[in-house]
């Protein structure tokens, strides 16, 4: 599996219970939002949003995803807080970021935030956020952490993690900060040195901030996601939202890369053609099957269609809908060839739905580790799970 790894792009989407991810009842491959030019519907119209949201109900006790047959799944860490984003470093240890959308003080009021927040403590994402980073040690080489530590406390709404040489670089809900770091380390007692600002404010609507290091080090790539969905809040609060930032490490300085990208969540480097990656959460209220969830390279100055448009010069004319069936509750695998998607989608690891559509979990986050297994972070089900092939 490490060889099969090191060569497919690995990109973690986060899962979004609102999410427009072009998932519909039927066979893989066949459904309406697939492939690299997906068949489409006309935007659906209705008086009130339809929206299908997967009760929790958490593991039971034997439990767990499904994975193709040769591969094995495991708890790799479990009685997590709301994990969200991982980090493999390369003595092995594992990061885990536990978070959630940081506290507002003016909260929102009327009939929509109502329904917007029951609906997120429904799927699970009602949490307050713990606001630390833990480290996940196999010591004894089982594919099971025995050590789960505190690692960073005290931060705000944490996500990306990036490493570059001696200093871990966290993207908290406002700001970069960077610490330093020791190998081995089982936590960090330093404060934090802030490098860049990062969009937030009192609307922050997509809290989470990704980062990842250039192949070289000298920068680093925000994913910024919109402080709406369409666009709704004003574009003067859109300023460097929708979009992947680059900062300099040796100035803190940022200007926008890549732009018109609604939620960009995974950040990955294409190990073929070095280009970058991104798997952009799309726009809601557009119907069932509108607007699909996708991957694309990102280069210098692209500017990728939100919220005027959508997969290419589909103009986005707003209408009050929403998705019935359940979105993003698998992690699926794109086959890559020549640093291109080539073949269909596969389902990878599913199962975190149960026979009556309610939620057992929900996968937000992967990596692979030093030895080549998967790990999936499931904030739903506070576990980790670790894919690795049989035997």
């Amino acid at each position: 599996m490490r060889r099969q790894v090191r060569e497919i792009l690995i990109i973690g989407v986060a899962a979004c219970a609102l999410a427009a991810c072009g998932q519909s009842p039927g066979a893989p491959n066949t459904t309406v939002g697939y492939g690299p030019n997906p068949a489409l519907p006309e935007p659906s119209r209705s008086l009130l949003p339809t929206v299908k949201i997967s009760k929790v109900v958490g593991w039971s006790k034997d439990a767990k995803p499904r994975a193709p047959a040769g591969f094995e799944v495991q708890p790799f860490a479990t009685g997590l807080d709301h994990p969200r984003w991982l980090l493999a470093l390369p003595n092995g240890d594992v990061l885990v970021a536990e978070s959630n959308k940081p506290a507002r003080q003016d909260k929102p009021k009327g009939l929509r935030a109502f329904a917007e927040a029951t609906l997120m403590k429904k799927a699970g994402a009602g949490v307050p956020s713990a606001d630390r980073i833990s480290l996940l040690r196999d010591q004894d080489g089982d594919g099971i952490a025995d050590l789960k530590t505190p690692f960073l406390v005290n931060l705000y709404s944490p996500f990306g993690m990036a490493l570059v040489g001696n200093t871990l670089y966290v993207a908290n809900a406002d700001a970069i900060v960077a610490f330093p770091y020791t190998e081995g380390a089982t936590t960090i007692s330093a404060g934090p040195r802030k490098v860049a600002d990062l969009p937030g404010g009192p609307i922050n609507h997509h809290w989470t901030k990704n980062i990842i290091a250039s192949p070289d080090g000298t920068k680093l790539y925000a994913a910024v996601g919109s402080n709406s969905n369409v666009g709704e809040n004003g574009m003067d609060n859109e300023v460097d939202r929708a979009a992947i930032l680059e900062v300099d490490l040796a100035t803190g300085q940022k200007r926008v890369f890549a732009s018109g990208l609604r939620n960009p969540v995974g950040l990955s480097w294409n190990p073929a053609n070095g280009q970058l990656w991104t798997a952009v959460n799309e726009r809601d209220e557009l119907g069932n099957d509108l607007v699909p969830d996708y991957m694309t390279s990102v280069r210098d100055g692209g500017f990728y269609g939100w919220p005027y448009s959508y997969f290419g010069q589909r103009v986005d004319k707003r209408v009050k809908d929403n998705r019935n069936p359940q979105a993003g509750y698998k992690v699926i695998f794109v086959p890559f060839s020549g640093g291109k998607p080539a073949g269909g989608v596969e389902d990878f690891l599913t199962g975190f739905l149960d026979s009556e559509g309610k939620a057992q979990g929900r996968p937000v986050g992967v990596t692979v580790d030093t030895t080549g297994a998967l790990l999936v972070a499931d904030d739903v089900g506070n576990v980790v799970w670790r894919v690795s092939a049989g035997g």
